[in-house]
């Protein structure tokens, strides 16, 4: 396993639509434990295949219990959306590609998802809560949005404000 480096905007390759999955082969199962890697080493709590330059259909994501320290990797190959709810869920995300920054998104608070697994079975479940939040911000990635996207341009500008002010701070230390 390794941990590959994540790519962070304005990268113009996270605004690339990503292709369906094809081959469930060990190259697949490679990439997937190279990227559970990488999301636990940022840490984060998901991460899609095209934020380690990879375009495919392929998100990974551990909802660990904050405390438990017990892992719970999930892998969605090739995920489909559908029948999301009329309620809404607003939630401070923040971003493996726009580190160290947040805000308030509102999605809806439960979807439908039909996916394959690593080995290619499929599934089909209702999500809600954190991991349906999860679910839709990694596919976002898959279709080149990012969750600033999804905010107002006066508070998406502070947001990237912020980011290279942190990025300047950075480099300077």
């Amino acid at each position: 396993m390794a941990v590959l480096p994540i790519i962070e905007i304005p990268d113009p390759r996270l605004r690339k639509v990503s292709e369906p999955v094809g081959a469930f082969d060990t190259e697949l199962k490679r990439l997937i434990a190279d990227m559970f890697e990488t999301m636990y080493d940022a840490p984060g709590i998901g991460l899609a295949a095209i934020q380690v330059g990879v375009p495919k259909r392929l998100l990974v994501i551990d909802l660990q219990e904050e405390g438990e320290g017990v892992r719970n990797p999930r892998v969605y190959v090739n995920p489909l959306f559908s029948e999301p709810s009329d309620e809404m869920s607003v939630y401070n995300e923040g971003c493996l590609s726009i580190p160290e920054q947040y805000a308030e998104v509102s999605r809806p608070a439960s979807i439908r998802l039909r996916w394959q697994d690593a080995d290619g079975a499929e599934h089909d479940e209702r999500v809600d809560g954190l991991l349906a939040t999860c679910l839709q911000h990694e596919n976002d990635h898959l279709e080149g949005i990012v969750f600033t996207d999804h905010l107002s341009r006066m508070k998406r500008d502070m947001v990237l404000k912020k980011l290279e002010k942190q990025r300047k701070l950075n480099k300077a230390a």
